[in-house]
């Protein structure tokens, strides 16, 4: 079966394969698009295959509340030019919409998903959009929250919070005097990194081992132990309050804690306000990236 520059411009378009690619899958197919299309997710599961064993610790971190429902998500790319990319940014938002939508139990049940954005599931949009952008993708992580929820994205995408609050007066959540408060929290979290919310929340073995590294540091400095224990009392104190978010001196006001922040604001809407949850994605946090080093590679063709 013939084919035409139309049908070629048409499989292009479908598609988003490089026009040499559409010509090839034609030539392959008798010019059957149906089957074109299968050669090149084919091609494209190759391709993407290939590029998968590429480090991808670059990306964005998105966000957003919609219907009571809020999303953080983090999508890796291999540079921060593919991060820009409209398509890239478009599928980065569709595969949030999916989590607001189905809540997925994690992120090996949301690629099983079908994709509600196009055909196949999430995993197959993920494989072609690989193959058509040309760079190893993943998606990382993901949280949602529902009720009342804050989101928060700095520096364009390279920190992503989510906050969950509770209000007694649900009402009140809409204030204008709330919003500020509860978007002055997701950037404290954003700022100074609480990895808990409160005391409580602490693992017990934390605790203990912090507890004896500053036993240590104050013996080491030959404190008796009896003074020890108290410096060291002293001190974890102080670390609850770098660690805890509602221990936090507040970003705006340092005289006061999140905490104590939290209660100026519920006293002055009338009603009750608690902080119950948080996440705090960083992009590439924990991924080791490649080194590149010219001259060893130099050197290396030399031998």
């Amino acid at each position: 079966m013939a084919f035409t520059a139309a049908d070629v411009k048409t499989l292009r378009e479908i598609t988003g394969c490089g026009m040499m690619d559409c010509k090839k899958a034609l030539s392959a197919t008798d010019g059957d698009q149906e089957k074109a299309i299968e050669f090149l997710r084919e091609k494209g599961l190759a391709t993407a295959e290939k590029k998968s064993g590429r480090v991808a610790a670059d990306g964005i971190v998105y966000a957003n509340v919609e219907n009571g429902v809020g999303v953080v998500l983090e999508v890796n790319s291999e540079t921060d030019f593919v991060a820009k990319n409209d398509e890239f940014l478009q599928f980065v938002a569709d595969v949030a919409k999916q989590i607001n939508v189905n809540n997925p139990a994690d992120v090996d049940a949301l690629l099983a998903e079908n994709f509600i954005a196009g055909e196949g599931t999430v995993k197959d949009a993920l494989v072609n959009k690989i193959a058509t952008i040309g760079e190893n993708m993943s998606i990382r992580r993901f949280a949602r929250f529902d009720g009342v929820v804050e989101t928060y994205i700095h520096a364009g995408g390279k920190i992503g919070v989510m906050v969950k609050f509770e209000v007694a007066d649900a009402s009140k959540a809409s204030a204008p005097e709330f919003k500020e408060f509860a978007r002055d929290v997701a950037m404290q979290i954003a700022a100074f990194n609480a990895q808990f919310l409160n005391r409580d929340a602490v693992p017990a073995d934390v605790v203990a081992k912090e507890t004896e590294i500053l036993m240590a540091q104050a013996m080491n400095e030959g404190k008796p132990a009896a003074i020890a224990e108290k410096m060291v009392a002293g001190r974890i104190n102080k670390y609850f309050k770098e660690i805890c978010l509602v221990d936090q001196a507040f970003i705006k006001d340092d005289e006061l804690t999140v905490a104590k922040y939290a209660d100026t604001i519920a006293k002055s809407l009338g009603t009750e306000i608690k902080i119950v949850d948080f996440v705090r994605f960083e992009k590439g946090e924990g991924i080791e990236k490649k080194e590149d080093n010219f001259a060893e590679e130099v050197a290396s063709m030399v031998k």
